[in-house]
């Protein structure tokens, strides 16, 4: 599987604010994530769960920027801005490094988030 493409589809779908159809995917129904403030999750249906939550609870996206992607072997670390306005009044501000572990059917089996800021 190639992975360069596999990530190119994946940000194009992240970059349209599709996160929830990037997770049903791309995601392996085993995958895990984890966030730089302690989140975690494990296997595709809490990640779906997770996503589907927050984003029904963004009021307005105010701009997603994919910066810039790089791939590894099986690794690929993509850099995005992400800014929303939220139902409950706050804002989310995020500049973030999401690195991916893809295995070999092109599917996501770890997923970690890094502050870029």
């Amino acid at each position: 599987m190639n992975i360069k493409e596999q990530t190119k589809k994946m940000d194009a779908i992240v970059s349209q604010g599709a996160i929830v159809d990037a997770v049903k995917e791309f995601f392996a129904d085993n995958a895990n994530t984890s966030d730089y403030g302690n989140g975690k999750t494990h296997g595709k249906q809490e990640m779906l769960a997770k996503m589907e939550g927050f984003a029904g609870a963004i009021a307005k996206v105010n701009g997603i920027t994919h910066h810039n992607s790089i791939v590894d072997g099986n690794v690929s670390a993509s850099e995005f801005t992400f800014d929303f306005d939220m139902k409950d009044g706050s804002k989310i501000y995020w500049h973030e490094i999401i690195r991916r572990t893809w295995n070999a059917e092109g599917k996501v089996v770890e997923e970690e988030y890094f502050n870029a800021a």
